[in-house]
Formats: C-alpha cells, structure tokens, sequence
C-alpha cells in the first residue's frame, strides 16, 4: 500500500444508526472500521472508524466512518470536521429517520461541500418501494447543500452497486480543490492512545499545511511544546503528512494523560485559547426551537465540544431561520480561527439547533445594541482584506507581518501576496508596507505611520540640538522610546521605509535627520584646535582622557557633558585615535609613531619595548599600549617579549 499515490482527502460516513454505513465501508474498503468490543456485540458504532481507501483508478484516499445513533451525535461532529466529501446512507427498508436528519443538518452547518446519497439495503425492498423512497430523499433535500446530490442504491450484502458507487466517488473526488499545503499545521485530535515502545499517538485529519518528523508543535488549548517522533498515514511510515489525509502522530514531551479528544496539535504561535467568540449564528429553518439571550448551549467545533452560553448582541431571540451577530462566552477554552465552522446543540436534551462561523476566534466583550460595534464585526465577517487589515491596523499600534495575516485571518498566502503586489503598484489609503527587503515586509496604518515619522524627525531634531558634534542617535535608543514591543526586524523595516522617504538617514547603528552634518560651530572649532594642539604637543606621551576633560572644564568652562562630546566627535572623525579607554593620541602622532616603527622593524628584524620606548622618545606607560594597539591593527604581532612584523 505504501507505494500508492495518495489523493489528500476525506470521505465521510453520516445516517441512522444501524442504516449500514459501516458495512458499506467494509464493502467499499474490506475493513472493519468496529473495533471496540461493545461496537462488535451491539453491532453499532459508538467511536469514530477510519480505513484507507482504494479507488479503481489505483489512488488511495480516507474514509471516516461516524456513529449514527442520537446519543454519538458529539462523535459524528467530530468526525465531520475536514471532511470533503459525505456518503449519506439511508436505508432503503427505512427511508430517511431522526438522526438522517440531524446529521443533514450537521454538514449543511460545517458546510461539507460534497455528497453522495447512499441507499443501502437496496436488495431487501421492492422497486416500487425504492422509487417512493428516492422520493422521500429528494423531498428531504431540497433546499439543502446536497439537494442537487446523486442518488444511488445499492446492497452492501450482494454487492450491487458497490462498483458503480466507487466509479461515482472517483469523479467527485476529481472534483475537489485540493487544500494549500502552504503555510500552518493544524490538527484537531479526535483519538488519542499509546503504544508500547513508541509512547503517545494521536489522530485526526490534518487540515493545513503539513507535518514532519522532528518538527517541533504546540498542543492547544494547554499550551505544551511537543515533538514528532513519528507519522503514519493509512498505515504507513511516512516523513511527512500534508493537508486533506487522516494523520496518525507519535508524539514526545507529552504523556497520555496530557491529551484529550478535542485538542489541536497547531504550528507554534497559530492559535490562542479563547473563552469568548464572536459569530455569525444561524437558527435551523426546520427548528422547532428559538434561539434565546442568554442560554445554555453545547458549542462544537473541531473536535471539542464545550459548554457556553448565548449572547445575542442585536436582539433577545433567534426564530428558526434567522441569523444574527452573536457571541459564545465558554466555560473551558477553545481554540478556532477565523471562518471556522461550529455547530450548536441544546444543553438538555442534547439536540442540533443551530451552528455558523467564526467571526473573531478570541473576542473582546462587546456591548449590545451598539451599531458602531455592530458594523465593525460585520466589516470583520464581510470585508476584503484591504478592508480587514485597516480596520486592524486603525486599533493597533503593532505591525503586522504576512505571516500573522495569514493565521488572523485564516486566509491563503496567495491571498496576502496579491494584496502586497496590489499595494505596491497602486497605494492603499489607509494601509502602508514597512519594506527592508522581500523577506521582510510588514503592514501598519498609513496614520500610524506619518505619526511614527514626525516622532522620530522630532526626536532626533531634538538629539542633534542636544549633541550637534554627534553623528546620530543610536537605533536601539529611539526603540526603546517610540516602538519597545515591536521585534527587531519590524523596526528595521520601520527605518528603511522612512529612509526611501529620505525622512532619516542610517549610519551603521545610528540614525539622523537626512542629510544632516555633524559640524561644530566657529567657537566650537576654536576649542577643538586648542585640544589638538594638546596632544601634539606632547606627541607620544599624550594626555589622559580625564586630564583633558579637567582642562576643558577648568580652562574652557565647558560642562563635563561637552566636554566628552567634544572629544567623542574628535575620535569619530579620525582626529583623535583611541589607544585604550583612557588615552587617546592625535592622528598625525599615531602615523608617526607607526612609520617609525615599521622602519625599525624592516631593519632589525624584531624589537623589544624599550627599544620602542628609546626609538620613540616615550615611556613605557605610553609605548606598552601603543603596540598593542598596533598588534591590533596587524601592523605588528608580539612573539614572546619582542614585536615583529605582522
């Protein structure tokens, strides 16, 4: 089976208990998807079943087979999540029963966009019977997702219609846009066990991006880091597992204990665990129940089912049929993201009532029967993205990065590179790129931006007033002032965006206004003659920094502040040449300190301190720091207590 191609998708199971949807599955796979013990006494599924599947045309895809009775419904909702494709499995002796219907009305809210009609049993009714039965399913489906669905009947036990239902499944999934196999891992957990010698292994159906051994992930909503030890996919090693297949993944860093059915093994930093969601929730049309403020509710999504409660943020109730903006306040985390699908089911008895999306997967409070507030959901449920990340971007002082676009809005990376290229070529009022370089691209709002640029031209005026003799401000300094939560990298794009504007100039690590000149003034001049005049004067046995700041004070009345700007500009410039931290020689005498020292080399070959000391007229204090200055430079090298060449 191994070297198979495999098609990353999933095929479901849904229908009345005991209506043959496992002993489909074995005719269409010849696996017991049964395993429990209970399973195979009462001859009914109760956890989820799962087999490869082999189409005619040689490719391999997953089949989930869900429990059908009322008291599994929580199973089946688990099961339905990922799924691309449903069998609904009505028995033709039955026709269509309670739970058809409620898991009908599970998939129209998960939005499972494919279907096939299965009637099994075919071989025990007469025709007449199974035509007014076809009859009774098109009636049921009409105005559903699978109201355009092919019908087709069959018998598990005899074999007929086993053929046609796999050429039929064949030419859906053909049919199916594969899922983006770019960007996060995220897997909802819907089994969870240990083997002896490998340790803890879960399953589920993987729903973007891909896994691989070694990869590091997080375990949600708990927040523990965990490592792929392993992966099987329909029984198989593999190194890696992508978007649309069923993924078995051993696991270390977590013991069994930590896991549950209902956790998410996510890509780091994809989700957050909320206790509050906003939504867009929608009551049954064929409901018998209202949908009330406040109530008591069992929220499904993924494969966690949590209790929570109703807030309608627009009215006090939900007749079957209506929608509205709403939020669910949870009483254990959860973790979803944005355009998730969820199902709703009544606290007692446990009953499908409702369902819908996502709007915002960890949501603030927000106040009822506030329009502003209102319509600033609806933008976040409805809008472009343009619309989306300045509506963002206006209530936020972070950048955003391509990638958080992507996990915040659950969208494609093609998504957000089309906006980029689009912005690029035409500007966006209200959204402007922070750009270093192709990898490092960050969006902020336009507003945002011009506030961060007058900032800054006001900061660094203010800094060259200060310190005229001084290049610029140092980079992590005005960091940490203006943006000390933004990442290093999002800064940089900050500052190269403003240099294209010729806003600030960067030098190394420090920052000026364009084109600024750090020039001293005509008094300022006149002392830093005075200063080099200083140490030529005592050419190799120059003065100490802080017997040079004490005369500035003393002689110049220069503050002890100037007085070290004075002398940080000489060595920037070149004037002066820092020896150590506290000597400094002026650059001519450096100069000459080395040709003569380089001549003497050439000559003798090598040389001790204190013939530098007598050649130079200095003292050792002086001479000792002064080759290693040189030796520093790789003008000289020290071998043992002698200096020669480099």
């Amino acid at each position: 089976m191994g070297e198979k191609e495999r098609v990353n998708v999933i095929i479901g199971t849904a229908g009345h208990v005991d209506h043959g949807k496992t002993k489909l599955v074995h005719a269409l796979t010849g696996i017991q998807t049964d395993r429990l013990k209970e399973e195979q006494a009462r001859g009914i599924s109760i956890e989820l079943g799962f087999a490869p599947f082999l189409l005619p045309n040689g490719k391999l895809a997953a089949i989930v087979d869900v429990p059908g009775h009322e008291r599994f419904v929580k199973q089946m909702v688990a099961g339905a999540v990922g799924m691309d494709l449903v069998l609904l499995v009505i028995a033709a002796d039955e026709g269509v029963m309670p739970q058809t219907k409620e898991h009908l009305d599970v998939l129209e809210l998960l939005q499972v966009p494919r279907g096939i009609v299965v009637l099994t049993k075919a071989d025990l009714v007469e025709e007449d019977w199974l035509e007014l039965v076809i009859e009774e399913v098109k009636e049921t489906l009409q105005g559903t997702l699978f109201e355009s669905a092919p019908v087709l009947a069959l018998s598990s036990t005899t074999g007929q219609g086993i053929d046609a239902l796999k050429e039929m499944i064949v030419e859906k999934v053909e049919q199916i846009q594969r899922r983006p196999l770019a960007g996060a891992a995220r897997l909802p957990i819907d089994r969870v066990f240990t083997m002896t010698g490998f340790g803890t292994v879960v399953t589920g159906t993987l729903l973007s991006g891909q896994l691989q051994v070694g990869e590091q992930l997080i375990l949600m909503p708990k927040n523990q880091p965990c490592r792929i030890r392993g992966l099987q996919v329909h029984g198989d090693k593999v190194e890696e597992a992508q978007a649309g297949q069923r993924v078995a993944v051993n696991l270390s860093g977590l013991e069994l204990s930590d896991v549950q059915r209902g956790d998410v093994l996510a890509s780091p930093e994809l989700l957050t665990p909320a206790y509050r969601v906003s939504v867009r929730l929608q009551n049954l049309a064929h409901s018998e129940e209202t949908l009330i403020d406040r109530q008591r509710v069992r929220f499904h999504a993924g494969t966690r089912e949590t209790l929570g409660r109703l807030v309608l943020l627009d009215r006090i109730e939900v007749k079957p049929g209506e929608d509205c903006l709403a939020q669910i306040i949870l009483e254990e985390p959860v973790v979803v993201l944005k355009s998730d699908r969820f199902v709703l089911r009544s606290y007692s008895p446990a009953v499908t009532i409702g369902g819908g999306r996502i709007i915002e997967p960890d949501a603030f409070k927000i106040k009822k029967n506030k329009p502003e507030l209102l319509n600033s959901l609806t933008t976040k449920e409805k809008g472009s993205l343009a619309e989306l990340l300045a509506q963002h971007l206006a209530q936020t002082a972070m950048p955003l990065s391509p990638d958080e676009t992507i996990k915040k809005f659950n969208i494609s990376q093609a998504e957000v590179q089309n906006f980029l290229e689009e912005v690029k070529v035409q500007e966006s009022p209200s959204v402007a790129l922070l750009c270093s370089d192709k990898k490092n691209t960050y969006m902020l709002s336009k507003a945002l931006l011009e506030t961060l640029e007058r900032t800054i031209l006001r900061h660094l005026e203010k800094f060259h007033q200060k310190y005229p003799l001084r290049t610029g401000m140092a980079k992590e300094d005005l960091k940490g002032k203006l943006v000390p939560t933004w990442n290093s990298k999002a800064y940089n794009a900050l500052l190269q965006t403003l240099q294209q504007r010729q806003s600030i100039d960067i030098t190394g690590h420090t920052l000026s206004s364009y084109q600024y000149q750090n020039e001293p003034t005509s008094e300022m001049e006149e002392i830093i003659k005075k200063i080099e005049s200083w140490f030529q004067e005592k050419a190799f046995q120059p003065p100490t920094t802080g017997e040079v700041i004490e005369r500035l004070i003393q002689e110049e009345k220069q503050r002890q502040e100037e007085a070290e700007e004075i002398l940080s500009y000489l060595t920037e410039t070149g004037r002066l040449v820092k020896i150590a931290e506290d000597l400094r020689i002026h650059q001519q005498s450096m100069a000459l300190f080395r040709n003569k020292v380089i001549q003497a080399l050439q000559e003798k070959g090598e040389m001790t301190i204190a013939e530098v000391r007598d050649l130079t007229g200095s003292s050792r204090r002086y001479t000792v720091p002064l080759m290693e200055w040189l030796d520093r430079e790789r003008i000289t090298k020290r071998v043992g207590d002698k200096r020669v060449l480099f």
